[in-house]
């Protein structure tokens, strides 16, 4: 099992195919295992990579709460495709790896050939922060104390902007609550306070964002509420980015309509690599 070194970490991950590569970095209620479906698509043609996040199991999951945050979510980007002998890659993140994956065009942009920013939130807007901060601390606490079995893993996946993909597909859905369930309460509790209760307001970014020039696809569904007004905000400020929304879809949106995201970042990747992305 190949691991990679991080500060603080070993991070576990998994390489398929050949090719240019793309790292997948996944969502807080997720793991690596919820790119299944989009590795078996792109590893035709593309190497691709996952991992569990810091506090994932198989990845290592630190008791200090220093070990946890944003600045180690994009570090960790960095280590995983240092370990893998990876210079440069495509990047798709989810929600809080959406939010990794943003960030990661604003440290490393060298190592990025091109982002995908999926269901990327806000950290909240600045009028609200310090209540969204204190709602995460406590909900991390929660966490740590009693974990996800049972109520709470059923509780997240029945959320207004999740049960989309129960109505979609009831299977797929089913394994998402059995994933949750098994996720390190010590770890996703730590998560929660640390980097979704601890993170800066993306809209804090807007003069970086404003000169970043990574190619950047945003995606979103539009029973996404608490995302869409961010995405459309982040189309204003990027330079170099497309927004692209899919009807009638939640958060999960590469669970929900695996084919249509599949393809959406197909064309975009087609198009960043014939140098045909950038308009201006």
């Amino acid at each position: 099992m190949p691991y990679a070194e991080a500060e603080g970490c070993r991070l576990y991950y998994e390489e398929t195919g050949t090719g240019h590569p793309i790292v997948f970095v996944h969502e807080f209620g997720a793991d690596h295992r919820e790119w299944e479906t989009q590795v078996r698509f792109f590893s035709r043609e593309y190497r691709c990579i996952t991992y569990p996040a810091r506090g994932y199991p198989p990845s290592e999951v630190p008791s200090d709460p220093k070990l946890y945050g944003q600045e180690h979510a994009v570090n960790d980007i960095a280590a995983v495709m240092r370990a893998a002998g990876v210079a440069k890659a495509h990047v798709v993140g989810l929600s809080m790896g959406g939010f990794a994956t943003l960030l990661f065009g604003l440290r490393y942009p060298a190592m990025a050939s091109a982002l995908v920013v999926a269901g990327a939130g806000s950290g909240a807007p600045r009028a609200i922060h310090a209540q969204f901060k204190a709602e995460n601390q406590a909900k991390g606490d929660k966490l740590i104390a009693h974990g996800w079995k049972g109520e709470p893993a059923l509780e997240s996946g029945l959320s207004p902007t999740r049960v989309q993909l129960k109505k979609k597909d009831p299977r797929g859905w089913a394994e998402f609550v059995a994933h949750l369930e098994e996720h390190s309460p010590l770890g996703t509790g730590l998560t929660m306070k640390h980097y979704q209760g601890g993170r800066e307001s993306i809209f804090d970014w807007e003069a970086a964002l404003r000169s970043m020039q990574v190619p950047t696809l945003l995606a979103v569904g539009d029973e996404d509420g608490p995302c869409i007004e961010t995405n459309v905000w982040l189309k204003t400020v990027l330079p170099n980015a497309g927004l692209w929304m899919h009807p009638r879809t939640g958060h999960a949106i590469n669970l929900e309509e695996p084919a249509a995201f599949n393809r959406a970042c197909q064309d975009f990747f087609s198009t960043v690599e014939r140098g045909r992305w950038q308009l201006g």
